[in-house]
């Protein structure tokens, strides 16, 4: 068995491109609407929400959610299901190493976080961060101060920034929450 040497793609019989050794796997998995049936699957309507934060609330926020990697697009949809809301659906985009992972999150109207879903992912390291046992940590926990990369998540060999960056974007996600969107009173402290 014959193995082509690494850097050369073959473009057609007898011709050859050079072409860089490491590859750069971009993977769209979900579509926006797939990824709200797979966060929320009883919802029936996802209702856009404008996000526009006073300058009081874009301080809470940041102290909540503490150093962040950068980010790109956001935005937030208020859930409906059949029986009122049921929480808020985000489509997120965190920069892994050199570029963004799109990754989706519920949280319900209890505050509760739900098992986040990555929707595109395009370095060639980390793509671990897609398994589910990893995005399962998140599920169910409501504290966002408990959401720490390598203490309160498990990090992954070999994905070591998109664990910090996804769990990051995550508690950015609760912090934003729990500043602008909820509706549940607070408990005293």
């Amino acid at each position: 068995m014959s193995r082509r040497p690494q850097g050369l793609a073959f473009v057609g019989a007898g011709m050859a491109v050079l072409a860089p050794g490491g590859s750069v796997v971009a993977a769209e998995y979900l579509s926006l609407e797939a990824a709200q049936r797979a966060v929320f699957p009883e919802g029936t309507r996802f209702e856009p929400v404008a996000l526009s934060l006073t300058t009081a609330q874009r301080q809470a926020v940041d102290a909540l959610a503490g150093p962040q990697p950068p980010r790109g697009r956001l935005g937030a949809w208020r859930v409906e299901g059949a029986s009122g809301s049921v929480g808020f659906f985000f489509a997120d985009e965190v920069l892994g190493r050199q570029d963004f992972i799109d990754y989706a999150l519920g949280i319900n109207s209890d505050g509760s976080l739900r098992t986040p879903e990555i929707m595109a992912y395009r370095e060639s390291h980390g793509g671990e961060v897609r398994n589910l046992a990893w995005r399962s940590q998140f599920a169910q926990r409501r504290d966002g101060t408990r959401l720490r990369a390598s203490i309160d998540i498990k990090n992954i060999a070999g994905a070591t920034l998109s664990c910090e960056h996804l769990t990051g974007g995550i508690r950015y996600l609760r912090a934003l929450w729990q500043i602008a969107l909820n509706t549940v009173p607070q408990a005293a402290p």
